[in-house]
């Protein structure tokens, strides 16, 4: 096949997907007779991915395939045709999801002794509904507490196409030596949705630095 009508198919076959597409995804696209190779294909993507250069969208693999999607630098102009409010996550969900990321698996018990403070069922709930993590198992403790890990749909919502691409906590800050005995942040949890700025809280600690880089990708997003 001509690899400008390949280039056609498979950008056609990614503006009307309601997902991003992997590699097998597109190559099922095409009858037997007319199968094109994943190197075709490969090749293809890496046009398109230069076409857009210089555009005000682009196109990237995700943990779950190929998509395109809005620039970071015009997303504000475009996040106007959307009239609903944007959600607004508490500090507490962010800490949460950012323990969740860096130390998976790990036990809400084990989340709760990093932290300091209980994490609110709502908290799992709302991480649970977004898809963000879910359970990969349970530790062989008593009680059989159950182990979360973040998803695919964590890693598409943030742009990543492993964790191995999320910041390194030493980047972030020096948190080597960080201990589970280390209070986080000392208050109290709420929904884990916030609709009004959070008041400025007293304690501080590394472990925030890295709630704070979720919550800029969150807001690129």
């Amino acid at each position: 096949m001509e690899q400008d009508k390949l280039k056609n198919i498979v950008e056609a076959a990614l503006l009307a997907a309601q997902q991003p597409l992997t590699l097998p995804m597109l190559a099922a696209l095409f009858a037997e007779e007319e199968a094109v190779s994943n190197a075709d294909l490969a090749q293809a993507l890496t046009a398109l991915q230069g076409e857009c250069e210089g555009r005000g969208v682009e196109l990237v693999e995700v943990a779950s395939g190929f998509r395109y999607q809005v620039r970071e630098a015009v997303h504000p102009w475009v996040a106007r045709l959307w009239t609903e409010r944007q959600t607004k996550y508490s500090r507490a969900l962010l800490e949460t999801l950012a323990l969740i990321a860096y130390r998976q698996p790990i036990t809400r018990g084990e989340i709760e002794q990093i932290r300091g403070v209980s994490v609110a069922q709502s908290i799992m709930r709302t991480l649970e509904e977004r898809e963000w993590i879910r359970v990969v198992g349970y530790r062989d403790v008593p009680g059989k507490p159950a182990l979360f890990g973040t998803t695919r749909m964590f890693l598409d919502y943030f742009n990543l196409k492993s964790l191995d691409q999320l910041p390194t906590l030493a980047e972030i800050r020096d948190l080597e030596d960080i201990e589970p005995q280390l209070t986080l942040v000392a208050g109290v949890d709420t929904d884990g949705v916030q609709h009004a700025e959070p008041e400025d809280t007293q304690s501080e600690s590394e472990m925030a630095d890295t709630a704070t880089e979720i919550e800029r990708a969150e807001n690129r997003a």
